[in-house]
């Protein structure tokens, strides 16, 4: 699920103005925490990290806000934790050691098995002296266990006989600090949480080449081209003549080029918008309806050259493809309508 932080980020969540290691800063701590969960889940799948992943933070969370899983259970070894701090300031030993203390607690009673990994999620990271101890476990082991031993009447769970047995034993190189910088990087996985979040839209790339000669793809809508030159030149043209025609050769090659030029919108949607360019379909089929079935034109190509002009001055300002589109997509759309049939240049 997408993170809703629009009131949150405001005016200021306009693509460019501010990079996400700023606008992280301004989500709440139950965000900060939908947003742990949304890196997590980008690893999620039968050929990523993950097969589960939960957020759990809440008032009863045991010290685990976002439960993530290797495999459907919850074992020993099979499990990371990520515990997401959202504080003004970086994370140091006083806000991270009672974490600490209610994670052995918790580990000492049973509520969830040792996890492989202890991920510290903060977006400003960690003091320089915990980012240090980070880097040697044991001395962090020697740290924590001496201010839970002269602590306890600070701590939620002080220092008992379990608890403390299940510190000294455990593997303090299993905690890890997650930079703010890398989770962000881990997010931007999902393109479309990323620019929903951050107002950051992944780059199109380049538009796939024009073949030489047409492809089956294309052969609808190449038909339907073909069958309006033959009413205007008052015969049958076929394709190698409307490609060797001085008259209809460069018509022909601006339509294909047109055509593959939404074919690379439309690629770029299916991997960044699924279902958007079929949506950007039906909304150029309604701004161009009128133009298609007016009895102004008396010919096909009347028909076609008049609708294609049409389709590139339309305003399609609601897709979220519109901040992607080159000039030559919105006529290219055109060419996609014919192919789905829902387009006839010749009456």
């Amino acid at each position: 699920m997408s993170i809703q932080s629009k009131a949150v980020l405001g005016s200021r969540k306009r693509k460019g103005t501010f990079p996400p290691a700023s606008l992280v800063q301004l989500l709440s701590p139950e965000q900060w925490e939908d947003f742990i969960e949304e890196c997590c889940r980008v690893q999620m799948g039968p050929r990523t990290k993950y097969a589960y992943v939960q957020r759990i933070g809440s008032s009863g969370d045991a010290g685990r806000d976002v439960e993530a899983r290797y495999s459907a259970g919850l074992v020993e070894n099979g499990w990371d934790l990520y515990q997401a701090k959202k504080y003004q300031s970086a994370v140091g030993e006083s806000t991270f050691f009672p974490e600490l203390a209610k994670f052995f607690h918790h580990l000492s009673i049973g509520t969830y098995p040792i996890p492989r990994n202890y991920f510290i999620c903060a977006p400003r990271n960690t003091t320089p002296s915990l980012h240090d101890l980070i880097a040697k476990p044991d001395e962090l082991r020697k740290r924590f266990t001496e201010w839970w031993r002269t602590t306890k009447a600070k701590t939620v769970y002080p220092a008992n006989e379990a608890s403390l047995k299940v510190a000294l034993e455990f593997d303090f190189g299993r905690i890890h600090e997650f930079p703010v910088k890398d989770l962000i990087d881990l997010h931007a996985r999902d393109a479309n949480a990323h620019a929903e979040l951050f107002g950051v839209v992944a780059e199109r790339g380049e538009n796939p080449s024009t073949p030489a000669h047409p492809t089956t793809n294309e052969q609808r809508y190449i038909e339907e081209i073909l069958r309006a030159y033959s009413e205007q030149a008052g015969a049958p043209l076929s394709l190698v003549a409307a490609m060797g025609s001085p008259t209809y050769s460069e018509h022909l090659s601006g339509c294909r080029t047109e055509f593959y030029c939404a074919e690379g919108l439309k690629r770029f949607s299916r991997d960044i918008y699924p279902g958007q360019f079929e949506a950007l379909l039906t909304e150029v089929h309604g701004g161009v309806r009128r133009t298609l079935a007016s009895p102004r034109f008396g010919t096909g190509m009347e028909r076609m050259d008049a609708v294609l002009d049409q389709a590139s001055r339309l305003q399609v300002s609601g897709n979220p493809l519109a901040d992607r589109l080159y000039p030559a997509d919105l006529p290219g759309t055109c060419h996609h309508l014919v192919n789905e049939e829902k387009i006839k240049w010749v009456k």
